[in-house]
């Protein structure tokens, strides 16, 4: 009896053990037209065998290069493809440079932040009122996405300022969209909402019992 211990490595296991021997076979053949033939073959079985691979853009490219692959480059046969060579597949990907800006409130993201910080490049009054309003109002629906609760006005308006440098401040944080407007526009359901509301009235009735 033949153990799996005692074969040979599968390069690629997710193709199986057939298809290994097929590849070893058609490096067997001396004709290259049935060499090639038995590659197109061969292709079209891994195909089968990995139909997810469809949804990956180019999939027969990457189909063909795991056939190189798994022939060990040894294959020698006319691919519709570049072919691959083994150092190309062995280099060691670049390092990715990863942003070191810190972001005061990771709820609101980098974008954000960079946005309100540039206010003070915007001198014409009407257009600073309308960043003001526009980002409080996005501010506030960031907020609710990422936590679940509740946002006082004045919180939003807070950190607008903070966030701007002093350049944004919003004299009258009441006229902010309403949350449950917010919440449906984010899609959150009658339920959530209910909860929402649940927390800011026991919010409020201690602020009321502490006074």
């Amino acid at each position: 009896m033949e153990y799996n211990t005692t074969r040979g490595k599968l390069i690629l296991p997710e193709y199986g053990r057939n298809v290994q021997n097929m590849i070893a076979h058609a490096m067997e053949i001396s004709d290259r037209k049935e060499r090639n033939r038995a590659a197109q073959a061969i292709i079209e079985v891994m195909g089968q065998l990995n139909p997810h691979l469809r949804d990956v853009d180019d999939f027969r490219h990457k189909l063909w290069t795991h056939l190189f692959v798994m022939s060990d480059f040894n294959l020698e046969v006319d691919s519709p493809y570049e072919i691959p060579k083994a150092e190309s597949l062995q280099e060691k990907p670049k390092l990715m440079a990863y942003p070191k800006s810190k972001i005061r409130y990771g709820h609101y993201g980098k974008y954000t932040q960079e946005i309100l910080e540039s206010a003070k490049e915007i001198t014409k009054a009407d257009e600073r009122d309308y960043l003001k309003n526009t980002m409080a109002n996005f501010m506030k629906k960031q907020f609710l996405s990422h936590n679940n609760d509740t946002v006082e006005n004045h919180v939003i308006a807070d950190q607008l300022k903070e966030l701007s440098k002093g350049d944004l401040v919003l004299e009258n944080p009441d006229e902010l969209m309403n949350t449950n407007v917010l919440l449906r526009s984010m899609g959150i359901g009658n339920n959530n909402n209910k909860k929402f509301s649940k927390n800011f009235k026991q919010k409020q009735k201690k602020k009321n019992f502490k006074k």
